[in-house]
């Protein structure tokens, strides 16, 4: 007899990711319209859950998952993990990489 999963509504996501040069654009301003943009193809910040599956159906119409890699941590808040940040971040931003 399998127990009940219960399931867990995740609150805070990161996302990284490493696409084809072609889909870099699309990729990137999709996360931007859910998510914080950290550095580089690196994004973080509050997700529901509705939103999750929103942002995960937008990206699978765009990437090609046989060239495409995309990765969502999911959190259950932003209180859960520690951040240490070693450097100071790049003047680059993802956004000046695909201009």
């Amino acid at each position: 007899m399998a127990a009940n999963k219960k399931n867990m509504n995740y609150n805070y996501a990161f996302l990284f990711y490493d696409v084809n040069e072609k889909r870099v654009q699309k990729v990137f301003k999709l996360c931007k319209k859910y998510l914080s943009h950290f550095q580089y193809s690196v994004f973080r910040g509050e997700m529901t859950p509705s939103k999750l599956i929103k942002l995960k159906d937008e990206l699978n119409n765009v990437i090609n998952k046989e060239e495409d890699f995309v990765c969502i941590i999911k959190l259950m808040n932003d209180n859960v993990f520690v951040e240490d940040i070693l450097g100071s971040p790049s003047k680059k931003t993802g956004e000046d990489l695909i201009i």
